[in-house]
């Protein structure tokens, strides 16, 4: 049984009287196990739901849903049980080296292949069985994100701390063979995985294309907090160029034998070989958009077309300023001097160091207040201060190091306004009033 805890309003549940409190047993007969249960089950056109009331009393609940809209109650958990937990110990693993005064939702390690196919998390699949696998291939999850990282199966091994990585090449014939389209990801640290491995790794995973729709490489991110934790090396540019001349070479072979490029490298990848970032059409359908792949070339595609598409007008005296990460600020300085030259304005563009985990993170997306209030204390920002949304804990106003944005706007005395990752957005934020 799942204890109902919320009912949207309008929705088939709140018409049909069911209450907050409430336990869901079944649909149509099956028992609901879990979120893919809930959510397959109750797409059918005619709905009998085995229900027990917050007193434990049972009763049965008849409606139709034609158009297969959600039910509309909202459970403790996203997957109704619990959530399944990372049974790695990744050498690489990002949550290991945060300091230990953060907020305890930081530090839960997901490995859920139900989340991956949710909300498109990458999963590793150390803690999935047999009976999960054939459960993916049966309700037809695809497609499925994997953590590869290799498929030399010792390396694997010793990359995840994990005597079960080592089946990753079965788990993806398995796929394979059942029609489920899979995306990969590499973690690239220099030393264990790249190079030669990393050709391996390419050459096995190709195999099983076009089930294999995409790969994506990205670097390691090691942060300052890294004491007893495997000594791993961040990645330089002579590695980088590497990298990207052995997924060059790949690029090639999948464009003749599949007409796409597959194997896709991280902007930062880019950045750290001192390479230009490759232009908009080169990233096909952006399937790795939310593993950094890409996100330049679309920034950069998006607030052009808006500059062009927007009618110039004089801004003379209006000021705002914009804080980033440091890897992005060469990009962003390009497009701001664009915007500041057609609308005779002025915008200060400021790259924050990261202090809090360490200057070898340069990512936006790991700012925290705490650094950009170092950066900009007692400066004149002008009107506003934009900053990117994704510096903030989804759905909220809360910074990785747990202050909101109303505490930053006191502390720096300015307006702040929070910008969604879309360079069009970016524009129209700069030009607002």
């Amino acid at each position: 049984m799942h204890r109902i805890e919320t009912i949207e309003a309008g929705t088939p549940a709140e018409k049909s009287g069911i209450a907050v409190g409430d336990y869901l047993i079944a649909i149509n007969g099956h028992q609901i196990k879990d979120v893919l249960d809930y959510m397959i089950f109750s797409t059918e056109e005619e709905l009998r739901l085995d229900m027990c009331s917050a007193k434990g009393k049972s009763y049965t609940v008849l409606l139709q849903n034609l158009q297969g809209k959600p039910l509309g109650m909202g459970f403790a958990s996203v997957t109704l049980d619990e959530e399944k937990k990372c049974q790695n110990q990744c050498v690489f693993c990002f949550i290991d080296q945060l300091p230990g005064n953060m907020r305890s939702t930081l530090y839960f390690k997901d490995d859920d292949y139900r989340m991956c196919f949710l909300h498109g998390n990458y999963v590793t699949l150390t803690n999935a069985d047999f009976a999960d696998l054939k459960r993916i291939a049966n309700m037809r999850l695809s497609p499925m994100n994997i953590s590869v990282h290799t498929t030399n199966a010792a390396l694997r091994q010793k990359m995840l701390k994990n005597k079960k990585a080592a089946d990753i090449l079965k788990i993806l014939q398995f796929f394979y063979e059942h029609q489920i389209d899979m995306q990969v990801q590499i973690v690239l640290c220099p030393g264990l995985n790249d190079g030669k491995e990393l050709e391996k790794t390419l050459a096995d995973v190709a195999a099983f294309a076009p089930a294999v729709i995409s790969v994506s490489i990205v670097e390691v991110g090691l942060t300052r907090y890294r004491e007893n934790l495997y000594p791993l090396q961040a990645m330089n540019q002579e590695k980088a160029q590497e990298t990207l001349a052995i997924a060059e070479k790949f690029q090639q072979q999948m464009l003749e034998e599949y007409g796409t490029r597959w194997v896709f490298c991280a902007d930062e990848i880019y950045i750290k070989a001192q390479k230009p970032i490759p232009d908009y059409t080169f990233y096909e359908e952006f399937l790795q958009y939310e593993n950094g792949v890409g996100f330049i070339a679309a920034l950069k595609k998006e607030f052009e077309e808006a500059l062009t598409h927007t009618k110039a007008k004089d801004y003379r005296g209006k000021t705002i300023s914009i804080a980033t990460g440091v890897s992005i600020f060469p990009t962003m300085q390009a497009l701001c001097e664009k915007a500041e030259k057609k609308f005779n304005m002025k915008i200060q563009l400021y790259a924050v160091e990261n202090h809090f985990f360490g200057k070898s993170i340069t990512v936006s997306g790991l700012l925290t207040a705490t650094d950009i209030i170092a950066e900009l204390k007692g400066k004149n920002l002008g009107e506003k201060l934009l900053l990117s949304s994704t510096m903030l804990k989804s759905g909220t106003k809360l910074f990785l190091d747990d202050i909101t944005v109303e505490e930053l706007e006191k502390e720096l005395h300015v307006n702040v306004s929070i910008v969604p990752q879309d360079g069009a957005k970016l524009l129209q934020s700069i030009l607002k009033g």
